[in-house]
């Protein structure tokens, strides 16, 4: 009887929960940090008042939050079905794509949201790199490291083809390009900024090498490869 690989069920199951309460802690200590713009928009998303909600910084983090139930249900049924038609990495793969939609679309829809005049003021473009980082402020720095920031560290671990930091850097550098042009059509009442491409772009690179050993790799274990059929003896 081959009792190869109950040993490593333990650990690994061990580390699983060990990921899960980092990141309930992680998760707590970010809602205690926000936990002031929070209360502030709650009255106003019970009430129903949904530009308070969806229409404001405050609002959109506290939807983000809510939702993250809702989220974790999606990745389970994603996760749960591909294990029954014998996928592979089944929970690595809905993770991910979860973890890519939910904390990206919050940040682009932050970033879309107009300004004081939209429509009539003039587009504003900045193409000095370096340039705003000084009016950017820490606030405003650590908020474009994390607009792609979901997307970095999960897409590698979703599509092998994206494991790598140069193609990383190229999906946050061409995302965050797509977003201050539609920022410039619009007319937003935003500047689309280089400055906002670069950070953008490192925040999707950090992020994806804080993910890096569970990225995907075309590349099969040695005990998923076919075994050649040994020769009968004589």
């Amino acid at each position: 009887m081959d009792n190869s690989a109950s040993p490593s069920a333990p650990p690994r199951r061990t580390r699983r929960i060990a990921l899960l309460g980092l990141a309930l802690l992680g998760l707590a200590g970010a809602v205690f940090v926000v936990r002031g713009p929070l209360l502030m928009a709650a009255p106003m998303c019970v009430s129903g008042q949904w530009q308070g909600c969806f229409g404001t910084f405050n609002g959109v983090v506290l939807m983000t939050l809510v939702a993250l139930p809702l989220a974790a249900l999606v990745a389970w049924a994603l996760a749960r079905r591909r294990r029954r038609a014998g996928v592979t990495s089944a929970w690595r793969m809905s993770l991910a794509e979860v973890g890519m939609v939910h904390g990206t679309v919050p940040f682009l829809w932050m970033t879309m949201m107009p300004g004081a005049a939209p429509g009539t003021a003039p587009a504003r473009v900045s193409l000095v790199p370096l340039r705003d980082l000084v009016t950017m402020g820490p606030l405003g720095i650590v908020g474009n490291l994390l607009v792609f920031a979901a997307l970095g560290f999960f897409a590698p671990m979703r599509c092998a083809a994206l494991a790598s930091v140069p193609r990383i850097l190229a999906l946050g550098a061409g995302c965050s390009v797509l977003v201050e042009t539609a920022q410039y059509v619009l007319r937003l009442d935003r500047v689309s900024s280089v400055d906002d491409v670069l950070v953008n772009a490192v925040g999707a690179v950090l992020a994806a090498l804080a993910s890096r050993r569970w990225w995907r790799t075309t590349a099969k274990a040695p005990s998923d490869r076919p075994r050649p059929a040994l020769a009968s003896a004589g």
